[in-house]
């Protein structure tokens, strides 16, 4: 796994793109609506490692490995919790397996969904069920981290101590804000990303729409931190079709114009969340590349 060092390295040689959504994709692959995202790529790997090719093909440097619900707290659902770390590595390898060349992250979430992720009570089993899942993504040569989607910083605490016991090494920190700069807590994100710099190899910002105030909150974010950007948008805003899905109107050119501008505000990694496509990342790689 690389270093905290070796990965901001890297980005200052051009690292930059990161991939695109992945959920919103391997639904429209098939993969049922409400089904463990985890347990579902396992059984159908071959999906997986097409997308992957494609954002690979599309300009992407950094691949998200689909671990992002696999802590033995959101296994449990399906009774694959005492497979926690085998889970993890065998995603890492699968997505290893279909680009070699790219660097592959291993995704880590909220917990908001199955714990009160807020409050201190919880903060051991937190750490808890972020080590387990980190082993796992260490075992299977993940080269970073990323923390993803995070609502509340106490999910980022936990995290972090758990990467430290476990001997991780590079760690990214990607928080849901709202367009003036609020995390899901309703905390200034400036002082919460600011206490994470020390350990953090970039922090910043991912599932907000990609729209006209998204380099705003690059810029709010750039202006006060000495660590990377990073910046992963949705696709605009959704609309929920009369199947219960959400759709992202945004085309592959308008989402890279956005990003070109999040790129001047003082982004450094840039990739998409929700509803974006390998097109989408080919766009904004062709404009900015």
């Amino acid at each position: 796994m690389l270093t905290k060092e070796q990965l901001q390295d890297r980005i200052a040689a051009g690292l930059h793109f990161l991939d695109g959504a992945t959920g919103s994709n391997l639904q429209k692959a098939g993969m049922p609506k409400g089904c463990c995202t985890e347990q579902w790529v396992m059984d159908n790997p071959e999906v997986l490692q097409s997308l992957q090719r494609q954002y690979a093909a599309a300009g992407s440097q950094i691949l998200y490995a689909p671990s992002f619900q696999a802590q033995p707290i959101a296994l449990a659902r399906v009774g694959m919790e005492k497979d926690t770390e085998k889970v993890n590595s065998r995603l890492i390898t699968l997505s290893r397996e279909a680009a070699p060349e790219c660097l592959i992250a291993g995704d880590i979430t909220t917990l908001a969904a199955f714990c009160e992720s807020w409050n201190p009570d919880n903060i051991d089993l937190l750490i808890e069920n972020y080590r387990r899942q980190i082993r796992g993504l260490i075992d299977g040569g993940a080269d970073l981290l990323i923390a993803e989607t995070l609502m509340y910083p106490l999910e980022a605490e936990a995290i972090m101590v758990a990467a430290e016991l476990e001997g991780a090494g590079a760690v990214m920190y990607s928080f849901v804000m709202t367009a003036d700069g609020a995390l899901f807590s309703g905390q200034d994100a400036v002082p919460v990303l600011k206490d994470l710099a020390d350990n953090a190899a970039a922090v910043g910002f991912n599932c907000v729409a990609a729209d006209m105030m998204t380099p705003y909150l690059v810029r709010k974010l750039a202006r006060d931190l000495r660590v990377p950007i990073l910046c992963k948008p949705n696709a605009g805003n959704p609309v929920i079709n009369a199947a219960g899905v959400p759709d992202y109107s945004m085309s592959p050119e308008d989402f890279a114009k956005v990003m070109a501008n999040c790129r001047c505000s003082g982004a450094k990694l840039l990739g998409g969340c929700c509803g974006t496509t390998p097109e989408h990342i080919a766009a904004m790689t062709k404009l900015l590349g």
